[in-house]
């Protein structure tokens, strides 16, 4: 039976107080039951001031992002086992924000993924299409692109220690939400392509909703089989909404 994860990224928000008092009302607030985790993915400068307010708790951290590279002159960017260092269980990788802003490839992509794996980091690896795609009815090759650049690089079995998120890219921070059944097409379409290469192993991997979700959609999203949680941009950023959306998961 796969768990629920909800992850928060808070993505370029807050400052050391927001974010520690954020951090705070999390863990205090967590709801009682078993069968979910709970993880927060602050801004790079305030890891370790959210690490300290983790402590002890059931709250995981995460990072936004991280290097391939294992140290050197890599000027602003921050390795695997430094992530690794401050606290951190995962990072994202493949944010469709890095896809699109900064220009990362599905090959980079796999590269960071393999890179955190390397160090003993969970990589949440973000598949998805932008409007232009799904109205061309291209949904399902630009995702299997996403996915078979790391399943050439690392295999399927690196995924039995990885999360997938699918992010319709016309869904973030647009007000936009793809109905659950929408979501689980997409969700079942990443399931079936996992389980071409191993059908056990697809069914253990966990398949976050990674689009606008919110405490007014999670119940409905989470209820769907393919779908095990969700990777939370704007509801993560006060406290109450993110606790919301892990009550709905703790009701199952």
């Amino acid at each position: 039976m796969r768990e629920f994860l909800i992850a928060g990224n808070w993505k370029m928000n807050g400052s050391i107080a927001a974010s520690e008092e954020l951090a705070a009302g999390i863990v205090a607030g967590m709801p009682e039951g078993g069968g979910f985790r709970v993880l927060v993915c602050p801004p790079f400068p305030y890891l370790a001031a959210v690490s300290r307010q983790l402590e002890g708790s059931a709250v995981a951290l995460g990072a936004q992002n991280v290097s391939a590279h294992k140290a050197g002159a890599h000027t602003g960017e921050t390795s695997p086992s430094m992530l690794k260092d401050v606290g951190c269980e995962f990072v994202i990788v493949g944010h469709s924000e890095r896809r699109a802003m900064y220009g990362e490839t599905s090959v980079q992509v796999a590269t960071k993924f393999q890179a955190a794996q390397a160090n003993g980091l969970t990589p949440i690896l973000c598949v998805g299409e932008t409007l232009q795609e799904r109205e061309a009815g291209t949904t399902e090759s630009v995702i299997n692109e996403q996915l078979d650049a790391v399943l050439d690089a690392a295999g399927v079995v690196a995924f039995a220690a990885a999360v997938i998120a699918y992010e319709p890219v016309w869904a973030i921070g647009t007000g936009k939400t793809a109905t659950p059944d929408q979501a689980q097409d997409v969700h079942r379409h990443i399931r079936a392509r996992l389980a071409e290469e191993d059908s056990a192993l697809a069914e253990s991997v966990q398949i976050l909703y990674g689009g606008s979700m919110k405490s007014e959609n999670a119940s409905g999203l989470l209820a769907m089989p393919d779908i095990d949680g969700g990777l939370i941009g704007g509801a993560s950023l006060q406290a109450s909404d993110f606790l919301a959306i892990a009550g709905a998961a703790a009701q199952g």
